[in-house]
């Protein structure tokens, strides 16, 4: 009986079991899918959330120090979502939910976007209609069931991607209708954007010249490949008087490969995680 009830529990909460949460990841669209398999969403430029029941986790399993009033109503099931203010404000949020003492103020501004309520029993379709009923029961103003919605196929997929970015949005989500949740990269989980994104982690600082003379001039990254090149384009003045340290891991904006695998047209986005934050390999 004993030995049941571990099980149940192990099932029911399997973020609780590691220091790592179990964190389902998206791959890049590909428009060799079908569409009409999936279900879509707007993609919320913040930072991930996974309430385990009793707390509030990042992505790499760090406390999130929200206020009392922010988490003391969020049910006792384990719930997936963006911390979310507004579009185009990730640093904002970051900011705001990294800090070790709450701000209330700040977090009067922060939204929890739900967008999954995991088990490992049930398809996606099953657990989008599970989480929106949780969402509107608690009848919360912060928490906020997104919205899923179907296309019927990749025309409308890229026409609808246009309206959201037109709107200042960072782009869409796909999730596969029938998929259980898995731990890790999956291609039941796809993130569609104007452009592809990623992370890499710095390994040196070149000085800059002409008009960015006694500032950075570019980053030297190194990707998970091992391949290392120059991010030079995409910074503010502010930024290369203030350039990210050596191990943070940035995320930057491309259009394709080289033929060597090299990024093509790489351009710097915001650092996602500073050397003391740096999270596990995926």
């Amino acid at each position: 009986m004993i030995f049941k009830i571990i099980v149940l529990l192990c099932l029911s909460f399997p973020i609780m079991l590691s220091a790592k949460p179990d964190v389902q990841l998206a791959k890049h669209y590909s428009d060799r899918i079908d569409v009409r398999d999936f279900l879509v969403s707007e993609k919320y430029d913040g930072v991930r959330g996974i309430w385990t029941g009793s707390t509030l986790l990042s992505r790499t399993g760090k406390p999130i120090h929200a206020p009392a009033w922010f988490t003391e109503k969020l049910p006792n099931i384990w719930l997936d979502g963006e911390l979310f203010s507004t579009r185009g404000n990730f640093q904002f949020v970051a900011s705001v939910v990294t800090k070790n003492t709450p701000i209330d103020s700040e977090w009067r501004l922060i939204r929890y976007m739900v967008f999954d309520a995991p088990d490992f029993e049930h398809s996606f379709l099953e657990r989008s209609q599970r989480y929106t009923r949780i969402v509107e029961q608690l009848d919360l103003p912060f928490v906020i069931a997104i919205k899923q919605f179907t296309v019927m196929d990749n025309q409308i997929l890229s026409d609808t991607l246009d309206d959201y970015v037109a709107n200042g949005a960072e782009g869409l989500i796909l999730h596969r209708k029938t998929a259980l949740f898995k731990n890790g990269r999956t291609d039941n989980l796809l993130k569609l954007k104007p452009f592809m994104d990623a992370e890499a982690r710095v390994v040196a600082l070149t000085k800059g010249e002409g008009k960015y003379t006694g500032m950075m001039g570019a980053l030297v990254v190194e990707i998970p490949s091992g391949i290392r090149f120059k991010i030079g384009t995409g910074f503010s003045d502010n930024e290369r008087m203030n350039p990210p340290n050596i191990g943070d891991i940035i995320t930057y904006k491309y259009h394709g490969y080289t033929n060597k695998g090299i990024p093509r047209f790489a351009s710097f986005m915001r650092v996602r995680y500073p050397v003391d934050t740096v999270p596990l390999k995926d």
